[in-house]
């Protein structure tokens, strides 16, 4: 094992700061679908139900691998050639949030709420593409064998998501209690259009990333050529020929390395394992206002205390999974993730008190940190660089897919509890045993192993 000095160092690679970027890009629309339009519509007296079925628009994170082989060879005409192929397509998606952002500041939800829940899902939508792109764009940036650097890669992206993920929220809770307290009717509508300050700066900084296509294009030719080659001539052919390179390939790659069975134990952990995450991390702020909290309070615990821990307990999460291993960083971080999930029933039991909250959130977000950073380590040194978006977008779609469809029905359950949120994270903390029982089962026969992850 190595040691922590060794470890540490993988942090000051220039890259790094680089991938970091990517990150905090990767994590600001999270703040508009999930923290803000919820509080949002709860402030303008949606029922939790509602707010909990809006969520739906988180959906498309778990299907956006359908379009992810389409990314993986689409090129922009005049943007491609002159800022890059994965630097052009987050360029666009990124125009496309800024704009439904502006156009949120001119809705009233009350009379336009399936507008807003449109809005929300071109901004889901534009999200999950461009996260297709910049988890592409930041393994590329790593080389092959660079194991431990990945660890620490996957690390600074996760620094970077949170860093989007909270400050954005400090940005967005403090700037509407501001502008509610100055007697601002549209204080929301307001703080959408400071927010799109925060994508502008983004772009001038993605300016700074370099990318590399010439491998990746040469080996995805080749391989068409071969198919093409077998298939034979032919409007039709060149169709199939395209729809097998382009779809078929990366999956077939996928199962081909780690064998139909075991890579069918690996989508069933990826889905399962960030369930009760989600069903609380959905209804979180609902529950924090519920208890009396404020805007401005649930900015300083939730988002400005949780950000600080969850930067440093990311990059001690990167240190422990360079250190030992991707599988045993996973089960650790589930079992701390469930045990954390038990304080928020304390809170509810015990009534409302900052320091109980601090606390609860303080843990709440040291699993976090150490559960997103295992797991994007983990698929990260699954996916065959041929086709790094497709299969990475693949993992992490369905990963999604568990958290985002199924945690849907988190407001609809707190109601069927009849507000019992003690029960409500109770059952939120269960949710993590079956992924940690399919993980068990599989981990000696996943194809990377806990010597390569640790080592150059």
């Amino acid at each position: 094992m190595i040691s922590f000095r060794e470890s540490f160092v993988h942090y000051l690679d220039r890259r790094m700061f680089k991938i970091l970027l990517l990150g905090i890009m990767s994590g600001f629309p999270w703040v508009l679908i999930g923290s803000a339009l919820s509080l949002w519509l709860k402030e303008e007296g949606l029922s939790r139900s509602t707010i909990g079925f809006a969520g739906l628009i988180f959906g498309v994170y778990a299907i956006n691998f359908l379009w992810a082989p389409l990314i993986d060879k689409l090129k922009i005409p005049f943007l491609t050639n002159k800022i890059g192929h994965r630097k052009s397509v987050i360029t666009v998606m990124q125009l496309i949030i800024l704009i439904s952002l502006v156009l949120w500041s001119i809705l009233d939800p009350n009379q336009n709420l399936f507008i807003i829940i449109a809005i929300g899902l071109a901004i889901a939508l534009s999200s999950a593409t461009q996260d297709i792109t910049i988890d592409a764009l930041r393994i590329e940036q790593i080389g092959k064998d660079e194991r431990s650097s990945m660890a620490a890669g996957a690390a600074m992206a996760v620094v970077g998501w949170w860093t989007g993920y909270k400050v954005g929220g400090i940005i967005a809770l403090y700037s509407a209690e501001i502008l509610q307290n100055k007697g601002y009717e549209n204080y929301w509508q307001i703080t959408f259009i400071i927010l799109t300050v925060v994508i502008v700066l983004c772009n001038i900084g993605l300016n700074f990333i370099p990318e590399s296509n010439q491998e990746r294009f040469k080996q995805q030719q080749e391989d068409d050529s071969k198919i093409a080659d077998r298939i034979g001539s032919g409007s039709f052919s060149k169709l199939a020929a395209w729809f097998i390179g382009t779809v078929v390939n990366p999956l077939f790659s996928f199962f081909k390395k780690n064998g139909v069975s075991i890579g069918i134990g690996i989508l069933t952990f990826i889905f399962l394992f960030k369930i009760g995450e989600a069903f609380l991390g959905r209804m979180s702020i609902v529950f924090y206002k519920e208890m009396g909290f404020s805007k401005g309070d649930i900015a300083l615990y939730s988002k400005g205390i949780g950000w600080i821990t969850t930067i440093c307990f990311t990059l001690l999460g990167g240190l422990f999974a360079i250190r030992a291993g991707a599988l045993k960083a996973l089960f650790i971080a589930g079992i701390i993730m469930a045990s954390t999930n038990l304080l928020f029933t304390l809170l509810y039991w015990t009534g409302k008190s900052e320091l109980l909250f601090a606390i609860a959130v303080l843990f709440d977000d040291i699993a976090a940190a150490f559960a997103t950073v295992a797991f994007v380590t983990f698929i990260s040194l699954l996916v065959d660089r041929t086709y790094t978006a497709t299969q990475y977008a693949l993992l992490a779609s369905i990963g999604t897919m568990g958290r985002t469809l199924l945690a849907s029905s988190s407001g609809a359950m707190v109601d069927w509890l009849n507000g019992n949120w003690g029960l409500f994270f109770i059952i939120t903390a269960i949710m993590v045993i079956p992924s940690l029982a399919c993980l068990y089962i599989i981990k000696d026969k996943i194809t990377f192993s806990e010597q390569n992850i640790s080592s150059k």
